[in-house]
């Protein structure tokens, strides 16, 4: 159990949540007093997190209307649910919401996370639409008036432990919950607006399976019941156990189901069947790009050298790039794994897929600023290889036809000599706070 969370639970011994089943329309105003109605409950119920569905800010009668109503997350149905948050001093999951970012885009479905001081903490935007049209049955393109989102986001810290995001028909993507899993989630969410027929067919077993197969709790808001003539949901707002026991559900009517979060029985339950331990990763493995944010803190490891996080310039779950002491050319940077490992043949299969990707985006991402028209990518497997540190490292290099004076092949001599100048600290973080802007716009 993560540090945070085991502070979390000295106070607070089996949190209670609630999980709510609303039926949104088109009026906001309306829709944003059922949710302060639900969050008052909950807090009087003795809850200290409360959970909305999908679409918890407004349904459309339209796709034109869906999208004038949209907002921003700084006004409107957000910033109603702060305050609220604030006000009762509880935890919200606003499972879904049309968040207008930008007005040439089309909105996201943002799944956001309130803390008790009604400050956000945690966004995601659903990663997984829904995109189906089958003639004279139904026709629902969540293409035609929402944006997918682009980036996995870890599980937050929060009262009753670390929660993993989701929205509706990510459901049915069991590699996203996976993630969660890995990434330390104790409970994943899934806010729905589930439609009647496959809500009938698969919202209880999709759920029970998630569970079952990541040891989580599941938390699962939805929408219930007519919102307009053109558009009905299946409701079921359900909570489930890491056994894959509904332990809470919603009737069929808006309100709140509430259950207690138990950490010392999901640990029980993960301890006497440890299944992600079984895994056979040396036969198959699900590689997650993910983009880890680049602080000022945490310095990694070279080996024996310690790189300061000034001249990192990015980092993944399993590998950081960085800036070169002694360059041979102009934007000569490195790419290691975070784990110090000697050989490329003693990695894992998902440290190197990920190291692999990393060179690609930084690769990537030196096209923009040079604007050349090749790179030597090398690795030096090896002391007799001309490996000078014990630390699998992919050397990256923008190259032109003018290099060595034309003889381009040059830079594999000159790449196995160290007899160059090494550069300031000061050179190499200005270095690299150019590329890591580039990297993360």
């Amino acid at each position: 159990m993560p540090f945070l969370t085991r502070i979390m639970h000295r106070i607070v011994k089996n949190p209670k949540v609630a999980v709510c089943q609303l039926t949104v329309n088109h009026l906001k105003d309306e829709n944003s007093s059922k949710c302060h109605e639900l969050i008052a409950q909950a807090k009087d119920s003795g809850c200290e997190m409360v959970f909305f569905p999908e679409c918890s800010d407004y349904i459309g009668r339209s796709k034109d209307e869906a999208l004038s109503l949209a907002e921003p997350v700084t006004s409107g149905a957000i910033k109603s649910f702060t305050e609220y948050a604030e006000k009762h001093k509880i935890w919200v999951s606003v499972g879904g919401f049309h968040n207008r970012k930008h007005d040439d885009v089309l909105p996201s479905n943002t799944h956001v996370i309130i803390n008790s001081n009604g400050e956000i903490v945690s966004q995601y935007d659903k990663l997984h639409q829904f995109n189906i049209d089958i003639p004279g049955k139904v026709r629902l393109l969540e293409r035609e008036f929402s944006s997918e989102g682009s980036k996995l986001i870890p599980p937050v810290e929060t009262p009753i432990g670390r929660v993993g995001l989701a929205i509706c028909y990510d459901l049915r993507f069991p590699e996203l919950s996976i993630y969660n899993r890995i990434s330390g989630a104790d409970i994943l969410t899934f806010p729905a607006a589930f439609t009647v027929p496959t809500g009938m067919a698969h919202w209880e077993v999709l759920l029970r399976a998630r569970a079952i197969e990541n040891q989580c709790y599941v938390i699962a808001a939805a929408q219930y019941g007519k919102h307009n003539d053109n558009r009905s949901s299946y409701g079921h707002a359900m909570i489930v156990d890491p056994y894959g026991k509904v332990v809470a559900q919603c009737s069929d009517k808006e309100g709140l189901a509430i259950a207690e979060i138990d950490l010392d029985y999901q640990n029980q339950i993960r301890q006497n069947l440890d299944v992600f331990s079984h895994r056979r990763n040396d036969l198959y493995s699900i590689y997650y790009k993910e983009r880890l944010e680049v602080d000022a803190v945490s310095p990694a490891l070279f080996g024996a050298i310690e790189i300061p996080p000034s001249q990192i310039f990015y980092r993944s779950r399993l590998s950081f790039a960085f800036v070169n002491l002694k360059p041979i050319l102009p934007g000569h940077v490195l790419i290691s794994p975070t784990r110090v490992v000697e050989r490329l043949s003693d990695l894992t299969t998902a440290e190197n897929s990920d190291l692999m990707n990393t060179v690609q985006l930084v690769q990537k991402m030196l096209e923009k600023h040079y604007n050349n028209g090749g790179y030597t990518v090398s690795i030096q497997d090896g002391v007799v290889a001309g490996q000078t540190i014990p630390h699998v490292h992919v050397h990256t290099i923008p190259r032109s036809a003018r290099d060595f004076g034309g003889e381009t092949d040059k830079v594999y001599a000159v790449l196995d000599s160290n007899d160059r100048p090494s550069r300031t600290t000061e050179e190499m973080a200005a270095e690299a706070e150019v590329y890591r802007k580039i990297m993360y716009e």
